[in-house]
């Protein structure tokens, strides 16, 4: 059984927001050490959107989609473009929130919207996600009397 695309995608983006986060937050690291750049402290708004938005986030936002049970009629993972869409909603938000400090007049206005739109795609996530979440109930077959262990 193949994977989702749109798990797929979200675990890559995860995992290209984790390089970055982790990029700006060894620059921090060796300006912490030696400093380097006054402007470097700077970075600290964005490599936490990054880490933690961007890629954990995201990432669980991938694996619930992933592993959350399935209905029994198509579309078997429930509404998918709503699903796309809170992953195109989390992704915009998390760039502009991130990048936010470094739009100059704009900045505030920037971070807000970002925050906005970061909170309407966990909210349609949410959504999405709600109608899976139920008890699964496994039955169990027995074995018939005839037929026997294999040995």
């Amino acid at each position: 059984m193949s994977r989702p695309k749109l798990m797929i995608w979200a675990v890559r983006a995860s995992l290209l927001y984790l390089a970055l986060g982790i990029t700006f937050g060894s620059l921090l690291l060796f300006h912490k050490g030696i400093p380097y750049a006054p402007g470097a402290w700077r970075l600290l708004p964005a490599h936490i959107d990054l880490v933690l938005l961007g890629a954990m986030t995201q990432f669980v936002f991938a694996i619930a989609f992933g592993i959350f049970p399935r209905f029994r009629t198509e579309p078997r993972r429930g509404n998918e473009k709503l699903a796309w869409g809170a992953l195109i909603l989390l992704n915009l938000g998390v760039w502009m929130t991130a990048f936010s400090p470094y739009s100059g007049l704009w900045a505030g206005n920037l971070l807000l919207a970002g925050r906005v739109l970061e909170a309407a795609g966990v909210l349609a996530f949410l959504i999405h996600a709600w109608p899976r979440v139920r008890e699964v109930v496994i039955i169990l077959r027995e074995k018939a009397p005839d037929q026997g262990e294999a040995r």
